[in-house]
């Protein structure tokens, strides 16, 4: 990082980060482009967890090359200026990278939708054998992630 004193280190501030964001953007490789998209998600335990119909481009580019990277970022607060040059914001923010899987069995996807609705809501949910098994649940393995804040 080549601002130093902008570095979060503290990993509780990393993870405070992520778990009051709510949308990750989820970055992969299609055909040596990059290929970027919004996402709801869940996060404990140094895994993030997303949901997804069974088909689309995301899908087969994950089955290509679970390597990704996403990004979660937090507006804290817009300076307003008379010159436009002086503008700015203060934010904080997470880039990390990882390996996306497949989860499978009814019991990790239903593990799973109870961490990505507690991103949202501290209602407990119900979910049917059917909803789960039409529905694709990806589990980001965190290898690295670094804070940033201004």
């Amino acid at each position: 990082m080549r601002r130093k004193e902008r570095e979060i280190k503290d990993k509780k501030d990393i993870e405070q980060i992520l778990k009051a964001a709510s949308i990750l953007r989820l970055a992969m490789v299609d055909d040596n482009k990059p290929y970027i998209i919004p996402m709801n998600f869940g996060y404990r335990d140094g895994a993030l967890y997303l949901h997804s119909a069974p088909e689309g481009r995301k899908i087969d580019l994950i089955k290509k090359n679970p390597n990704v990277c996403f990004e979660v970022d937090e507006i804290v607060h817009f300076r307003k200026a008379k010159l436009a040059c002086d503008w700015g914001v203060e934010y904080k923010s997470v880039i990390g990278s990882g390996k996306a899987i497949f989860l499978y069995p009814l019991d990790e996807k239903q593990q799973a939708f109870h961490i990505i609705m507690a991103q949202y809501s501290d209602r407990e949910f119900e979910y049917s054998d059917e909803m789960l098994e039409k529905t694709i649940v990806i589990k980001i393995e965190i290898e690295t992630m670094t804070g940033k804040k201004s």
